[in-house]
């Protein structure tokens, strides 16, 4: 095998770089997404009243018309469908997930969608000088197909750039937080929006008033302008479309140069441009990549050697990322790497899924709580039992903080040896997380101790256990080989937890919880003892509280609990 090939510094930025092109594709969207959140706000105040509706426009209208928001709304849509296309034209391969497909049709479909409203608004406006009001709008759209059209296209283009940000930041734990407010939101204001219309249509219709409406040739000239405006754009879009396939064919029957991506489990060809990401879809090899290809999830990268001259440099957002991620040298974003010549790549996340050609799982990053338990003097009894009593002390065990963690609103999904492990905040917030965390070590440790005295009356030894409790954010998924898979966290909130458990020997208490995970249960520290200490594998000290199992009862009951016996 050659060896892995050093990444190589990086080139020098491009009049229209990567990172240029994805900030200005994050801006241009950021300032449509305004302009179509304003405008449905603004539909949704017709549930108040026509007039009211027509106020609020007011000042919005004379900022777009205006040149400062004229260059800010149009440069936007230029540069975001410009964008659009060089991206459709770099995409070498088609297949993608579908929500990944749908968001893309949705924005290519929007300028023929809104083609007839804007002549008529903006192009009114600019040729003719009529101004835009709800009064016209509603006029000519109410009681026609037209306005059922133009409620799928604001529908269309929300839901555009609802998918674009969800894609954009899904992997952001605040995103993920924030996400049921998020979704109630995206639902609730084009439903507002659409009944605003609905009442302004029917408050029109029993009170009609005058309209600053085009006569019947202006109505034509406008009428032209969209058709002419959609013909271009179809016509352009058409080109692109043809003109990928035409190069496509032409690499096929020119015999281009074509180059050797060997996966774990396979080799494949492809032609000297494609990144190792198409690479994979195009071949049908399963490959995570939750940001859809944009540098920033980091789920696609790939551990590659051979030559380091068929590795082109990265560029600004994947070393960004990279970065983040602490990647070493000899790891690269799929998405990102177009490969000069063969090289050796292996899928780093679901790597052992992808080899066997299942598609792996990772729900992504998540805030979590961590909670460990362990059984102590497992060796000893282990030593002195037989075999089939281990089995029954396992099963009880396992049983009593199992039922304990899901009273709680856990989920205990680690049973190893003589330990435990139980996530908190697959589907809440990390303050409630830890504070179910809390409540179940409580819960275990008052069941525990209830098992205590018969234990020993049966195996001659007192019963003991340790605790640990962290939160931060992990990595959330399947991991595993072949049909032997569990789902679990990785991070270092998983790590500190379970270091956190051996700690209790040393301090003689039934939990020690990291401050931070104290703090966002709402728990005052000083029901504990605190204390900072060295945790194996963590490069700072980590503030922790000890509790004992009374001060722990005591701490979680206080918070309103329902009794712990």
């Amino acid at each position: 095998m050659s060896p892995p090939p050093p990444v190589a510094a990086p080139a020098a930025p491009a009049p229209f770089s990567l990172r240029s092109r994805r900030d200005l594709r994050w801006a241009s969207g950021l300032v449509l997404m305004a302009y179509v959140t304003l405008h449905l706000l603004n539909h949704a105040l017709g549930l108040v009243s026509l007039r009211v509706a027509e106020g609020a426009l007011g000042p919005l209208r004379a900022f777009w018309h205006s040149w400062p928001g004229t260059l800010l709304l149009y440069g936007a849509v230029a540069v975001h469908l410009a964008l659009a296309f060089v991206a459709l034209w770099e995409r070498r391969s088609l297949r993608m997930p579908p929500s990944q497909g749908l968001r893309i049709v949705l924005g290519f479909a929007l300028p023929l969608l809104l083609a007839s409203h804007l002549a008529s608004m903006r192009g009114g406006y600019t040729v003719f000088g009529l101004n835009g009001s709800y009064a016209r709008v509603v006029d000519g759209l109410w009681g026609s197909a037209g306005g059922i059209f133009q409620v799928i296209a604001l529908a269309a283009a929300w839901t555009h750039g609802c998918m674009g940000l969800h894609f954009a930041l899904r992997a952001d734990p605040r995103w993920r937080r924030a996400q049921p407010l998020l979704l109630a939101a995206a639902v609730l204001l084009p439903t507002l929006a659409a009944l605003g219309f609905v009442a302004m249509g029917r408050e029109w219709q029993f009170a009609p008033g005058p309209v600053n409406a085009p006569n019947a040739v202006q109505g034509h000239r406008l009428g032209m302008l969209a058709e002419h405006g959609q013909d271009l754009y179809v016509t352009l879009l058409t080109a692109c479309l043809l003109a990928r396939l035409a190069r496509g064919r032409l690499h096929r029957l020119s015999g281009a140069r074509m180059l050797t991506l060997r996966y774990p489990d396979r080799s494949v060809q492809v032609p000297v441009g494609w990144s190792v990401l198409e690479a994979s879809r195009a071949h049908g090899i399963a490959h995570l990549s939750l940001c859809g290809g944009r540098a920033r999830c980091s789920t696609c990268r790939v551990r590659v050697a051979g030559p380091a001259g068929h590795c082109p440099p990265p560029g600004p957002d994947e070393q960004r990322t990279l970065a983040r991620v602490r990647a070493g040298a000899q790891v690269r974003l799929a998405c990102q790497l177009r490969p000069t010549g063969d090289l050796e790549v292996s899928p780093l996340l679901g790597a052992g899924a992808a080899a066997e050609g299942h598609r792996p799982r990772l729900d992504g990053e998540r805030e979590v709580a961590v909670l460990f338990v362990d059984l102590r003097r497992w060796s000893g009894l282990a030593e002195r039992q037989w075999p089939f009593d281990l089995v029954y002390v396992l099963d009880r065990y396992f049983a009593l903080v199992g039922q304990a963690v899901r009273e709680a609103g856990g989920v205990p999904n680690q049973f190893i040896g003589d330990s435990v492990m139980a996530l908190f905040g697959l589907e809440e917030g990390l303050d409630l997380a830890c504070r179910r965390a809390f409540r179940a070590a409580a819960l275990i440790s008052a069941r525990l101790r209830a098992w205590s005295a018969e234990f020993e009356r049966e195996f001659g030894q007192p019963l003991d256990f340790g605790m640990g409790l962290h939160a931060g954010t992990a990595a959330v998924g399947e991991v595993g080989h072949l049909d032997v898979q569990s789902f679990t966290a990785v991070g270092e909130v998983v790590n500190t937890a379970s270091r956190l458990q051996e700690q209790t020997k040393a301090a003689g208490a039934a939990l020690v919880a990291s401050r931070f995970a104290v703090r966002h249960a709402g728990l005052s520290p000083a029901a504990g003892e605190m204390r900072r200490i060295e945790v194996r594998g963590r490069r700072e000290p980590i503030e922790v509280v000890a509790w004992s199992a009374e001060a722990l009862a005591v701490a979680v009951q206080g918070q309103g609990a329902s009794p712990l016996l």
